[in-house]
């Protein structure tokens, strides 16, 4: 029985009503939605903040609502808290069922690739305000139209991306 539970994948639709139900339990813990690149955001703003510079004086922070409430810190804002749970609640599933691993990075092209391509992803999200957990996971079960419109166009972004990268990348 642990291995089935533990070790063992899940089927798809046990992990989408799963988190479905965690999704619920947010919106009605948070009043908010689940969202992942505001928190990464602030995080990245706090850093620049630590350094030096004022990123709360910068246009996009004066047009981008964020989350952040006068008074909140770095480590009492809920962003910051619910990406730190993701974070570590995946650590701690993956080093439970053994799946844990290092891997070795096999090639400069690859690591460069996987840089420029984590810098566009997160580059456009911001400029988008919003990741897909936003757009996707929490506007479906809205009935927001933007949630299938997004899904679209992102299943053909998909399939573009795996073109790409089985031809040149691969």
């Amino acid at each position: 029985m642990y291995d089935k539970v533990v070790k063992d994948p899940w089927p798809y639709w046990i992990g989408g009503i799963l988190l479905a139900l965690l999704n619920i339990c947010l919106l009605i813990v948070t009043g908010s939605t689940w969202r992942v690149s505001g928190g990464f955001l602030y995080w990245g703003a706090w850093g620049l903040e630590k350094i030096g510079f004022t990123p709360a004086n910068w246009y996009y922070f004066s047009v981008y609502q964020n989350g952040v409430e006068e008074g909140q810190t770095f480590l009492n804002n809920p962003n910051t808290v619910l990406n730190i749970a993701v974070i570590v609640g995946a650590l701690i599933a993956a080093l439970w069922a053994s799946e844990f691993k290092w891997k070795k990075i096999k090639n400069v092209k690859q690591l460069c690739f996987a840089l420029i391509g984590g810098i566009v992803m997160g580059y456009g999200t911001i400029l988008s305000f919003g990741c897909n957990i936003s757009a996707y996971f929490s506007a479906i079960p809205s009935f927001s139209l933007h949630g299938w419109v997004f899904a679209a166009f992102m299943f053909v972004g998909s399939w573009i991306g795996s073109k790409v990268l089985i031809r040149y990348i691969l």
